[in-house]
């Protein structure tokens, strides 16, 4: 039976937001546009993408139900580890409407990258996320150089080269 209070209407309820977009106010952000600034309580204390100026950031919204983002855990730990004293900063923000479900979620798949909660999910309206995992690239000049999203085995390499190379880039 599906209830209002059972976790798998909210997980349809979610996901139908995700793809209907959540609101008209919702739009895509497109290569080149400057990366909505965002404030969110974080597991070490409040995250700002502002706060990361000069870096390259990877940011990518996930949630607990996500099966795809228990995969994309493991490979954004290498990425943080492999590229951090380079510049690169990866931001996860979590969209669930119950922080102990992150929790669980994080009990589980360790993060050694910084995460955020947006339970109300705000955050996404603004960077026009559609689906989970989305992922975006930022540059050290605060814009986006791409955005990805679902994520897969397939997909580790060319995430990784936009990584290397936007490490690369002129400062």
């Amino acid at each position: 039976m599906v209830t209002f209070q059972s976790k798998k209407f909210r997980v349809i309820l979610f996901a139908l937001f995700l793809s209907l977009g959540f609101s008209a106010n919702t739009y895509a952000i497109d290569a080149g546009s400057k990366a909505p600034d965002f404030e969110l309580p974080g597991a070490q204390g409040i995250v700002k993408l502002s706060n990361t100026a000069g870096s390259v950031v990877y940011l990518d919204f996930w949630a607990s139900w996500c099966g795809p983002c228990r995969q994309s855990f493991p490979w954004m730990n290498a990425m943080q580890e492999k590229y951090r004293s380079q510049g690169l900063q990866v931001i996860g923000v979590n969209l669930d409407a119950k922080n102990e479900d992150a929790k669980k979620f994080l009990s589980q798949n360790q993060a050694k990258f910084t995460v955020a909660f947006d339970t109300k999910g705000l955050t996404p309206k603004s960077y026009g996320v559609k689906g989970m995992p989305t992922s975006y690239l930022v540059g050290r000049d605060g814009k986006i150089i791409s955005q990805h999203l679902g994520f897969k085995e397939a997909d580790r390499e060319d995430l990784e080269k936009q990584i290397k190379a936007a490490l690369e880039a002129k400062k």
